[in-house]
């Protein structure tokens, strides 16, 4: 029960692990309080068509639909804040959650994520394509249909290009890629959740959120455009299973694409980052993270 600090695999970051804290009494609790929609702007028929950018697999029959996001953080004609910032629909289904989906709808989802990432990395000075999910208002969705986002950068953010850097860095000491020595790794240890021939799913070392979980494909790809049909049908049974288990407890959850286009150094992935407990003093303060949930008991718990 005692704590235990661990450092992430090749970065300067900590997490103090805390199990003995899970049991400390308490007198409050964060939620988010669902406000009743009038109308929701994602439902069939009530999309503003200047909005509308693609349907899949087509605007009449649309399953999925890429929109420009109505208050974009970016925009192409703004020179002190470019690029694109885009809403996709995830169903037409109003109340429809990931969770739900069928493994094909949740493989045609990721199809648009590949779709919407090869068109944004090409327009000129276009460096960066987060694709991200936030799932429930303590992880910042402010409507309930479910949705994901597309935001297109010509910079690269602070992070990733410190993480960027340490890749390279760990590549030339090692001649290794550091993610594909962590998929090796983490396949075979405690804290493997899921793999088969194309996707290994587990819980990091230095998880910084209570059941975080990363799925990494064996093949060392840049971005998701990169993937084959078979990875990301792998990739879709994967997230699929991570979604069930969180639906399960009710917990809501951000997820994003690590990738940067055009980087044969990156290894591309996708991180889970459930959002049941809040950065208070510590990690705000100091910017090392406090988790009371080891990887490992997340991981058994994916596993069941």
């Amino acid at each position: 029960m005692k704590s235990e600090i661990r450092k992430h695999y090749f970065l300067d970051k900590y997490v103090i692990f805390t199990p003995g804290r899970a049991k400390r009494p308490r007198g409050t609790i964060a939620k988010a309080v669902i406000i009743p929609e009038r109308s929701c702007p994602f439902c069939p028929g009530k999309v503003e068509k200047d909005l509308i950018i693609k349907g899949y697999p087509s605007l009449k029959n649309w399953q999925y639909l890429a929109i420009k996001n109505k208050y974009p953080v970016v925009t192409l004609d703004n020179s002190k804040a470019y690029g694109q910032h885009e809403v996709i629909v995830d169903t037409p289904n109003h109340l429809k959650e990931l969770a739900q989906f069928k493994l094909e709808e949740l493989t045609g989802l990721l199809e648009v994520y590949k779709d919407r990432t090869k068109e944004l990395s090409q327009i000129k000075e276009i460096e960066y394509v987060l694709v991200f999910k936030n799932k429930g208002g303590k992880a910042g969705a402010t409507l309930i249909h479910a949705h994901s986002q597309v935001f297109a950068s010509k910079i690269l953010p602070p992070d990733v290009i410190e993480e960027q850097t340490a890749t390279r860095k760990y590549q030339a000491e090692k001649g290794i890629c550091p993610y594909c020595q962590i998929l090796k790794k983490e396949e075979k240890g405690p804290r493997r959740i899921f793999s088969d021939s194309n996707v290994v799913v587990f819980c990091p070392y230095t998880s910084e959120y209570h059941y975080e979980a990363w799925l990494l494909p064996r093949r060392h790809v840049d971005n998701i455009t990169d993937l084959t049909k078979k990875e990301t049908i792998s990739f879709a049974k994967a997230l699929k299973k991570i979604l069930v288990k969180l639906f399960t407890l009710n917990i809501e959850y951000n997820f994003f694409l690590h990738q940067i286009i055009r980087d044969p150094d990156q290894h591309f992935y996708l991180k889970i980052q459930p959002r049941e407990t809040v950065w208070a003093g510590i990690e705000l303060g100091s910017g090392i993270v406090v988790n009371s949930l080891l990887p490992e008991k997340a991981a058994q718990f994916y596993r069941r």
